[in-house]
């Protein structure tokens, strides 16, 4: 049987701090700049691709895990229609910051951001993909599902050490403006409003927003629009409803913006 370019997702009620997707080819599978809020690994099961983190590019191949943080803006694509393969694992921070600490035995601080891009440990690599099987199995029960989860991530804790990544320094005015998108991304926003909120001007709010977060405030709108669309797709919501709600012009509209951030239709996520 030949080999689909159509994404594979997967998801539990029982388990909500957890979801996946796989796809078997990848060659027509393209991303545009993204960023999730929940923690991303992903393992490369066949071929090679090109990974865009934030500043870097990377070329990663067969055997690879590779990690985003939440907010991290990356993309990993084909390279030169070359066939690759991978599956993803997109996790709750906050529930992963609390098997950090119970790996690191201190007190509850939350998530702590992970320093590696990528890896080629093999038990990482081994153990990611033991999970993906696991979770997919219907003869397991939830709860031999939920712990192949804790011992998954534990192991990925202890394989990656205790680096944590270098926190980014906070200009408070560029975070109002992220606030104010975070708060108002379902309307019609302008650059002006943004700069009123933020007290800046066009220029510095551009240059330094995509310092902060790699993106320009529109796509930063976009994304945030995208993953709302996500969150009530999951909820079951009608498609035509979610475009309108979430501020896309029309149906189509929302289409092509989860296509470029998912590389998958509404639709297919949906089910």
């Amino acid at each position: 049987m030949a080999a689909t370019t159509t994404p594979r997702f997967w998801r539990d009620p029982q388990l909500p701090f957890i979801e996946m997707r796989s796809i078997e080819d990848g060659r027509r599978v393209c991303y545009s700049r993204h960023a999730h809020k929940v923690f991303s690994i992903g393992a490369i099961t066949a071929g090679r691709s090109t990974y865009l983190h934030e500043q870097g590019q990377h070329t990663v191949g067969t055997g690879t895990v590779v990690m985003m943080n939440p907010g991290a803006v990356h993309a990993c694509n084909p390279i030169d229609d070359a066939p690759w393969s991978y599956i993803m694992m997109y996790v709750d921070a906050a529930w992963l910051g609390g098997i950090q600490q119970a790996c690191e035995g201190r007190e509850p601080k939350g998530f702590r951001p992970i320093a590696a891009l990528h890896s080629r440990c093999p038990a990482l690599f081994d153990g990611l993909l033991a999970l993906h099987a696991a979770l997919l199995d219907p003869t397991l029960e939830v709860l031999a599902k939920h712990e192949a989860a804790i011992g998954f991530f534990m192991v990925m804790q202890q394989a990656l050490g205790g680096a944590e990544a270098t926190a980014h320094k906070p200009n408070p005015r560029v975070e109002r403006a992220a606030a104010y998108i975070d708060a108002h991304f379902t309307q019609g926003i302008t650059l002006e409003q943004i700069c009123r909120a933020a007290n800046l001007s066009e220029g510095y709010l551009i240059r330094a927003f995509q310092q902060r977060y790699h993106m320009t405030p529109h796509a930063y709108v976009v994304n945030r629009r995208v993953q709302h669309a996500q969150a009530q797709l999951r909820a079951g919501a009608a498609i035509a409803e979610i475009a309108q709600q979430a501020g896309f012009a029309d149906q189509a509209h929302l289409q092509r913006a989860f296509k470029k951030h998912l590389a998958a239709t509404p639709g297919q996520y949906q089910r």
